[in-house]
């Protein structure tokens, strides 16, 4: 019998948290041994999330770095900002792996993430340590590695339909303009005015427009496929739905490609990718066709008469934007098939 390696996960009582443990629970080689919370240490799981009950009946961890050791190889931080900054030192001393789904890490400029997250950075040894799992993009850089920074949910959803072309010198990169929207659960489980239900239901708000904290991931990237600075206009809206992140995506065309074009291109470029499922021409997809998935789908439209590409890619946040792309790093990490314990089928409707 094959040992699984074993999992803790620091912040198992958010939905990152308990996404991984419901995508866990069925993964071939790795198991859940300890689930942790210091703001909910000594309950039962099963009291915030009864829906867990039989599967997981445990009392929560406190965040004990030598404890953590003592049950797990791998550690899944899914903390709000500037939580991981503190632990993850202790941790890789204690020589444990990990994969932080939060910002923590994912920015290499101490100041850069100080202007955008406004809290204190990690340190820059710690930055420049951490791998950036874009699994699609960076997969090969994340084999082996002892610490990988989960991208963000708007990031996932928006650099796998954009760096193809911007790689490939199809678009213009200095006129992509970003419009993304994203389903209530991307905010967390915290209540707050924004994601009352009476301000929510039948409503669609724009926020935090040219302030996002996804801002500088998604130009990093696109600056290092372009092979030059690359700035963008990114707009991010919250819609009345739970889960879900669609990003439309707009540029100028160069060299008159078709859309049929770049459906070849994005094919070709994610060939042997499973999770990123290119449309045909004349179909766009959507966020319930991606719902509880580990899947991207990406659609195209160009349009001759104006000159521009208008990409659509869907992915759950929950999922391919947070615990299932951990988990698809962990796999890669580990030398695994990235689609271990990923395999689900999209629920729908």
């Amino acid at each position: 019998m094959t040992t699984k390696v074993k999992v803790a996960i620091i912040g198992s009582t958010g939905y990152g948290g308990v996404e991984l443990i419901r995508l866990l629970a069925s993964h071939p080689l790795a198991e859940v041994t300890s689930v942790i919370s210091s703001s909910s240490a000594g309950t039962p799981i099963t009291e915030g999330y009864p829906h867990l009950t039989s599967i997981r009946e445990e009392l929560l961890d406190d965040v004990e770095p030598a404890a953590i050791k003592a049950k797990a190889d791998v550690v899944f931080l899914a903390t709000p900002a500037g939580v991981a900054a503190k632990l993850v030192p202790q941790l890789l001393e204690a020589g444990l792996k990990i994969i932080d789904l939060s910002g923590d890490f994912r920015l290499k400029s101490p100041a850069l993430y100080e202007q955008w997250y406004k809290k204190p950075a990690a340190g820059e040894e710690y930055l420049q340590k951490a791998v950036f799992g874009l699994a699609e993009i960076y997969g090969d850089r994340v084999t082996d590695v002892p610490f990988v920074s989960n991208p963000g949910c708007y990031p996932t959803a928006t650099l796998l339909g954009l760096v193809p072309a911007v790689k490939e010198g199809w678009i213009d990169p200095a006129t992509i303009i970003i419009d993304a929207k994203s389903g209530v659960s991307g905010a967390g489980r915290g209540a707050s005015l924004g994601t009352h239900y009476s301000e929510l239901n039948e409503n669609f708000k724009a926020y935090k427009l040219n302030q996002h904290q996804h801002i500088p991931e998604i130009e990093m990237v696109l600056s290092d496929a372009a092979g030059q600075p690359v700035v963008t206009t990114f707009s991010t809206h919250l819609v009345p739905m739970t889960r879900g992140i669609m990003s439309t995506m707009y540029a100028n065309v160069v060299g008159g490609r078709t859309t049929q074009d770049f459906i070849d291109l994005y094919r070709s470029y994610y060939e042997g990718r499973r999770f990123v499922r290119i449309r045909p021409e004349g179909q766009w997809p959507t966020t319930k066709e991606v719902w509880g998935s580990n899947y991207c789908d990406i659609g195209f439209a160009v349009d001759a008469r104006t000159g521009r590409v208008t990409i659509v890619s869907v992915i759950d946040n929950l999922v391919k934007g947070a615990a299932g792309q951990a988990i698809q790093n962990l796999n890669l990490m580990m030398g695994w098939d990235e689609t271990l314990g990923l395999q689900f089928v999209p629920a729908y409707p």
